[in-house]
């Protein structure tokens, strides 16, 4: 091998594998995805695109050469997220159509328009995807809007597929902003809020006191709360044994809008039983 025949040793930390997911909001900052943000199930992989436009206005000049740096003009950028979804929801379909409207009487039924409204185009589309090392990479796709229109392919005992080739638009409101984001999140910034408990069960008499502890995120807050009082309560981790019964103390964090929440099965026993 020679000198310069070498792998980066961070090569593999960055590497982004499997396909992602498209969704209709993320939070690089609190990167938590939720089930309803999720547009549709893909296959095929998704396809994001980023194409600068350039114009040469020296390439008709005598005796410039090709390709001079000072002539070169960067005029537009073509910015477009493609892929292969699965499921004909509604939501679906209108997205795959652009110009499109749901019944507001009938939710079931889908209508395109002649005309293309404001409010056709999605404020931002994202796809988000993994990264080797725990981490996440993103795209925001602003000002989105379905180009190609609704396309259903299904074939013999195969499943339906939707073509979605989604384009981002420039606002005459914010000319300067290319309607494209990427977010490479490390995986310190990526792990999602979490909790855990000392104890996943105990047994108390009544009457007596057992103490829990929670390890959770730090600048996370923390909720106990007991399914049933009169069996046993709960207060900052304290567990006050209070008649003979099952319960379950749980404990809930929280912090910038996510919730976890890790739970303590309780068993009182009466007090001769210790």
């Amino acid at each position: 091998m020679g000198k310069a025949t070498v792998i980066p040793q961070n090569t593999f930390e960055g590497l982004q594998v499997e396909t992602g997911v498209l969704l209709t909001s993320f939070d690089p900052s609190n990167p938590v995805i939720s089930d309803d943000a999720i547009i549709c199930a893909t296959t095929g992989g998704i396809t994001v695109t980023c194409k600068p436009n350039y114009s040469d206005y020296f390439e008709d000049v005598d005796n410039a050469p090709n390709n001079v740096m000072e002539g070169k003009r960067l005029d537009s950028w073509d910015c477009s997220i493609a892929t292969t979804g699965l499921g004909t929801s509604p939501a679906l379909i209108k997205l795959a159509l652009g110009a499109a409207d749901i019944d507001s009487q009938n939710t079931s039924k889908i209508i395109p328009r002649r005309d293309l409204e404001q409010t056709d185009f999605s404020s931002s589309i994202w796809w988000v995807g993994d990264r080797a090392d725990g981490g996440l990479v993103a795209c925001q796709l602003l000002n989105a809007l379905s180009t190609d229109g609704f396309s259903l392919k299904t074939s013999k005992n195969g499943k339906g597929n939707v073509s979605l080739n989604i384009m981002g638009h420039v606002s005459i409101n914010a000319q300067d902003i290319v309607p494209m984001v990427f977010y490479s999140i490390d995986p310190e910034d990526a792990e999602t809020l979490s909790i855990k408990l000392n104890k996943s069960g105990i047994m108390i008499a009544d009457g007596d006191t057992e103490t829990l502890t929670a390890k959770t995120d730090a600048g996370a807050s923390v909720t106990w709360e007991s399914t049933d009082t009169t069996v046993a309560t709960v207060v900052n981790g304290v567990v006050t044994a209070e008649s003979k019964g099952v319960c379950v103390i749980t404990a809930k964090a929280s912090k910038n809008g996510e919730l976890a929440i890790a739970s303590c099965n309780v068993t009182v026993t009466a007090a001769s039983e210790g």
